[in-house]
């Protein structure tokens, strides 16, 4: 979704107000641990200051899909990002337009955590010879693999 840059030079009209509901499409995320973003809300402006740089001020709210850490189920992760940046370096050359998908979704990734989990009980976790274990059983003197974990740190 491209937002011409251009009226902000061409009238008396100093800025332009965004109030969307977007979905971003996949092939921004596909390389990341996100599955799905949609129904992300996206409110502000985007405007020329007094020193005539463009910029952004926006709110962007959503859920994005996961995969938890530990269930390996699929689970929604709620985010809220304030976003004030110049953006200049994200107006395509020449052209005078943003690409909202990319600029969004630049700022989105900062927010994707490493790994996400739901799981309130890992007791179920389990297989034969293995099973996960709390931080409070990893220092426990009857862990087997105490002066492993040891040695490790």
């Amino acid at each position: 979704m491209n937002i011409d840059l251009t009226v902000l030079n061409a009238s008396d009209n100093q800025e332009i107000d965004i109030d969307k509901v977007l979905s971003i499409p996949k092939e921004y995320f596909e390389n990341s641990s996100v599955k799905a973003l949609n129904d992300i809300k996206v409110t502000g402006k985007i405007y020329k200051d007094l020193d005539e740089e463009i910029k952004a001020s926006l709110k962007v709210s959503g859920k994005m899909l996961l995969e938890d850490a530990i269930s390996l189920d699929d689970i929604y992760y709620d985010f809220k990002i304030d976003m004030d940046d110049k953006i200049f370096e994200n107006v395509e050359n020449l052209t005078n337009s943003l690409d909202l998908y990319e600029f969004l979704w630049e700022n989105i990734v900062l927010e994707v955590p490493e790994r996400y989990t739901k799981v309130q009980d890992i007791s179920k976790y389990r297989g034969e010879g293995w099973s996960l274990i709390t931080e409070e059983e990893k220092d426990n003197k009857d862990n087997p693999f105490k002066d492993l974990l040891e040695e490790m740190e």
